[in-house]
């Protein structure tokens, strides 16, 4: 993985694009469709990956960054959506005892406390259920809703009437308004019945409890929710018209006596070696105990310390979750198989001998990458010891078979789908397919991404309408696209469509014959190749078949193409091999003049005019509330000025929106002239 620290601007926009798309894929895979397909610590990485960018890097912090979410939206639930009163957050994670200690440290810097002065923490185990949010008025149940993003969750009130943990109506005196959060859950006793009936009815198979809840919960149909056997258990709460405590642990007790089973771990700390010493007897415990859990939560117990805490994007400064390590067990690792995924990463695949890994039998297990396999030094038929990492698909830890002379795993250096060529760059440990757009696994992924807003924006074609038409053989490639007039009469004849429909969307194919250069080469997938980047090398090549010639010549040792690359303000080495590395494949270059046969890109001219930051260096910070920042760039290119990333000597002009920080006073000690958005937008219109 690329040292942060030597990514350029242009790389870091790109990876941050490219996890904002990774994080929400798993996010919905995970809590939409309960159906996780990477394990949490994996999951955990990406996120702390985005998370490290973004600092290193804020002013490119996307408007669908993942630091900025919480869950999923449900965007296509049969159930009806909630909103919620008071938004459904989640937890920053810890995973040493000295994250735990810093956060301690940190609640008592943000609290301005002395190190003698007394701060309790709460300390209960993590159940790994689905979160719910149970609305009580005068006592009564009116309403039970998922967490969803946070803010809009799935109605499952008639789903909740069925769980006995959680009472209609609440023990004694209770506030005119109230919401208990908590946990929907299933034991492990009755995950292993539920999948056994599952398997002699020929049903799908959960991967772990936690699964089984969620999808026995946002069932349409009450009634299938009713044959589950779901529990609950209670640990905060919402939106309230009264709260019943001063403290956390009060408010659980009271939680406790309104009906709630809630955690029988909970406990209050006085110091940070108790909470550590919580979570080690927690831990001890935990495979004893007749339901999952994947850590220690730890609260503020004060409510006033709470409130003055406050929240930052998406989690409670006042929480955090301290995870367990992974459960381990010994099996064989029977083959390797090689996967290749829609961004042509070839990732191995262990397949084991059945084993019992912390209550669930398990079959795969990730090896990750090439490099992994050879440090590992892991063969079929080597006995392994693996461990269960957030519950999905394990990993091996060890390999427990001697060190004797047999032959090492050769992992495969071309495409097992495709044959391509597969490579791995400079710096990183993935081993990816050059096929492209011409591999199978890739290739409508690949067309997906051609057709969508920040590429050729063909209009009418979804995700649908593209596996569709790839289903029926009519398109394999970029330019098939532009070749499906020739099919109006069978695309006529599938359901659903109609002439005007039909009409509609080769008119829109029509439209793109003459596409913005930049844009269509984004459109290609060429790795490190993104919006901003290929702005940049078109800028600097204006037509297409000359970026080629210059990428092919470096990609032969050129030194002067090389030059010529390189001297692009964003554009590195990794570019420059990408591209080579794309046009070295014949099947590439097949692809590319095919659709160059079907589409005439005008001259990538940025048109500049007259204006007072012509010739200047313009800096863009803070959030832009009428545009995005790429349009700004974009205005600020037209005006004839340059704009940069980063406030230094040479910036002579800072546009600072809401949120601007660290530029703004960058620019303040360097004295350099600083404007809003709106008088940024009065200096576009005084131009014309």
């Amino acid at each position: 993985m690329t040292d942060i620290s030597t990514l350029t601007e242009a790389e870091a926009a790109n990876e941050l694009m490219r996890l904002a798309r990774q994080i929400a894929y798993h996010n919905r895979r995970y809590h939409a469709e309960d159906d996780p397909e990477i394990t949490d610590q994996e999951f955990d990485a990406l996120v702390r990956r985005n998370e490290a960018i973004e600092a290193a890097f804020p002013h490119l912090v996307r408007e669908d960054s993942p630091s900025k979410g919480v869950g999923h939206a449900v965007a296509s639930s049969p159930l009806s959506k909630v909103t919620h009163e008071v938004r459904m957050m989640s937890l920053d994670n810890a995973f040493s005892d000295d994250e735990v200690a810093e956060f301690v440290a940190r609640v008592r810097r943000y609290l301005n406390l002395a190190e003698n002065e007394p701060l309790a923490f709460t300390a209960e185990d993590k159940i790994d259920g689905l979160s719910c949010s149970l609305r009580y008025e005068n006592g009564t149940l009116v309403r039970a809703a998922t967490r969803g993003d946070g803010q809009v969750g799935e109605d499952v009130t008639a789903n909740v009437a069925h769980i006995s943990d959680i009472p209609q109506q609440l023990t004694g005196e209770a506030p005119a308004v109230f919401e208990i959060r908590g946990e929907v859950y299933m034991a492990k006793r009755d995950f292993s019945a539920l999948n056994a009936a599952q398997e002699a009815a020929g049903g799908k198979l959960f991967a772990n409890p936690r699964n089984a809840a969620a999808g026995s919960l946002r069932q349409k149909d009450a009634g299938v929710t009713a044959k589950r056997p779901l529990r609950f258990w209670a640990h905060g709460w919402g939106a309230a018209s009264d709260v019943p405590g001063a403290t956390q642990s009060q408010v659980v007790q009271q939680l406790a006596a309104w009906g709630f089973p809630v955690s029988p771990e909970f406990r209050r700390c006085e110091t940070l070696d108790d909470m550590l010493a919580a979570y080690e007897a927690i831990g001890t415990g935990r495979a004893a105990l007749p339901y999952e859990i994947d850590g220690v939560v730890y609260k503020v117990d004060s409510l006033a310390y709470q409130q003055r805490l406050g929240f930052v994007a998406k989690a409670p400064r006042w929480a955090i979750a301290r995870k367990f390590p992974a459960e381990q067990a010994e099996t064989t690792l029977e083959s390797i198989d090689i996967q290749v995924g829609r961004t042509g990463k070839l990732t191995p695949v262990g397949r084991l001998a059945p084993v019992l890994v912390g209550g669930v039998t398990v079959t795969n297990v990730t090896l990750h990458n090439r490099d992994e396999i050879a440090r590992l030094g892991v063969r079929p038929g080597d006995r392994v010891l693996v461990q269960r990492a957030g519950d999905v698909i394990p990993q091996v830890v060890k390999n427990l078979t001697p060190d004797v002379a047999r032959e090492p795993f050769v992992f495969p250096d071309h495409c097992p789908e495709c044959g391509s060529e597969a490579v791995n760059e400079e710096g990183e440990v993935d081993v990816r397919c050059t096929g492209g757009l011409i591999c199978p696994a890739q290739r409508t992924e690949r067309l997906k991404h051609f057709v969508s807003r920040a590429a050729l924006d063909i209009e009418g074609l979804g995700e649908k309408t593209i596996d569709q038409f790839f289903a029926r053989g009519w398109l394999e490639s970029p330019a098939d696209i532009f070749r499906l007039r020739q099919r109006r009469d069978e695309i006529l004849a599938l359901e659903g469509w109609k002439d005007k429909s039909v009409d509609n969307l080769l008119a829109s194919v029509e439209n793109k014959r003459q596409p913005d250069a930049a844009r269509l080469l984004f459109g290609l997938g060429i790795r490190h190749v993104g919006a901003v980047t290929a702005r940049d090398l078109m800028k600097n090549f204006h037509e297409l078949p000359a970026l080629r010639a210059a990428a092919e010549r470096a990609h032969s040792g050129d030194e002067e193409a090389l030059a010529t690359l390189t001297s692009i303000d964003g554009i590195g080495g990794a570019v420059v091999e990408a591209l080579g590395d794309f046009f070295h494949e014949e099947h590439n270059r097949a692809v590319w003049d095919d659709i160059l046969s079907k589409v005439s890109p005008p001259p990538y001219i940025v048109e500049t005019r007259d204006s007072p930051v012509a010739g200047k260096t313009v800096v863009f910070t803070g959030k832009l509330e009428t545009m995005s920042r790429d349009e700004a760039k974009a205005q600020a290119e037209r005006l004839g000025a340059k704009a940069a990333g980063s406030v230094s000597a040479k910036t002579d002009l800072l546009v600072a929106g809401p949120g601007a920080g660290s530029k703004l006073k960058k620019a303040a000690e360097l004295g350099i002239e600083v404007i809003d958005e709106a008088g940024w937008a009065a200096i576009v219109a005084a131009a014309g």
